[in-house]
C-alpha cells in the first residue's frame, strides 16, 4: 500500500493556526488600549489674588485690588491611556504666570523684605501644576459619559515682589483632589457639553479647577471644545496666606488614537 503524502501546507497548518490565533489576540488586546492627547490654549484673568507672606506676620495686600494684574496667555497639555474602555489614566502639565504692577499706600513687609509706601513695584505670581489622574467611566456610550476618580497634584508655586529690593516665596507641595468628568451629546450627535473638575476642600485650604465647554466631534477620534475654566482656592497657614480666583477663556483639542 502506498503511503499517503500530506500537502506541504498541511505540514505547517498547526504553526499557521497558532500564529493567526496569536495575532488575533494581540489585535484584540491592542483594541482594549486607546491613547489620548489633549492641548488647551487660553487667556486668563484674575478677580481675586490676596497675599500675606509670612501668613502670620506679613502685610496683607491684593495683586488685583492694590496692584494691576494683566491678562495673560496660558496653556496646558494632557496625555493619557484608556484601558478596557472604562479606565483612564492621564498626566497633565499646566503652567501659569501672571504679572502685576502698582504701589501701596502703606509699607509692605513680604518674606523678610521691606518696601516703603508709594514705591513702584512689580509682582510675579506663578502657579505651575503637574497632575496624575485616574478615573472610571460608570457610563460610556455615544450619548453620555459619566466618570469619577482621583487626582494627585504637585503644585510648584512662587510669589515674588520686586522693587528697591526683592522678596520671594516659593512652595512645592502635593495636593489630593477628586475628579468628576461628564460628556453629554444629545442624540449621539456631533455637538455636546463637557464638564470636567478637579476639586477638594480641607481646613488648611481648598482647590477647584472646573471647565464647562461646548464640545464638537470634528471627525472620528478628534474633538474640539471652547468654554470657560475657573481656578479658585488657596491656603492659610503660618508660612503663607494666598487665595486667588482665576478665569479662563479656553479652546482645546483632544485626539484619540
Amino acid at each position: 500500500m502506498l503511503a499517503r503524502v500530506r500537502p506541504r501546507w498541511a505540514l505547517h497548518a498547526p504553526a499557521i493556526s497558532t500564529a493567526l490565533i496569536s495575532s488575533f489576540h494581540t489585535a484584540e488586546a491592542r483594541a482594549d488600549i486607546e491613547l489620548e492627547t489633549e492641548v488647551e490654549a487660553a487667556v486668563v484673568a484674575a478677580t481675586r489674588n490676596d497675599v500675606r507672606v509670612p501668613g502670620d506676620s506679613g502685610t496683607a495686600f491684593s495683586l488685583v485690588d492694590d496692584f494691576s494684574t494683566s491678562a495673560s496667555p496660558a496653556f496646558r497639555v494632557r496625555a493619557g491611556v484608556r484601558i478596557a474602555d472604562r479606565h483612564l489614566v492621564t498626566a497633565l502639565y499646566a503652567p501659569l504666570t501672571l504679572n502685576a504692577t502698582g504701589e501701596l499706600d502703606r509699607d509692605l513687609e513680604f518674606e523678610g523684605a521691606s518696601f516703603p509706601a508709594e514705591t513702584p513695584l512689580h509682582a510675579v505670581y506663578r502657579f505651575d501644576s503637574y497632575r496624575l489622574t485616574y478615573r472610571y467611566s460608570f457610563v460610556r456610550n455615544d450619548s453620555l459619559e459619566l466618570a469619577a476618580g482621583a487626582t494627585g497634584k504637585i503644585r510648584d508655586a512662587e510669589i515674588a515682589v520686586y522693587g528697591p529690593t526683592k522678596g520671594q516665596k516659593t512652595n512645592t507641595g502635593f495636593v489630593p483632589l477628586l475628579n468628576l468628568h461628564v460628556e453629554w451629546r444629545p442624540g449621539a450627535g456631533k455637538l455636546g457639553l463637557l464638564f470636567d473638575a478637579d476639586a477638594l476642600a480641607a481646613p488648611q485650604g481648598r482647590a477647584e479647577d472646573v471647565l464647562l465647554a461646548v464640545l464638537w466631534a470634528a471627525r472620528d477620534g478628534v474633538d474640539v471644545y471652547a468654554g470657560y475654566r475657573t481656578l479658585e482656592g488657596g491656603a492659610d497657614n503660618d508660612e503663607v496666606y494666598n487665595f486667588s480666583w482665576l478665569h479662563y477663556g479656553a479652546v482645546g483639542m483632544r485626539v484619540r488614537l
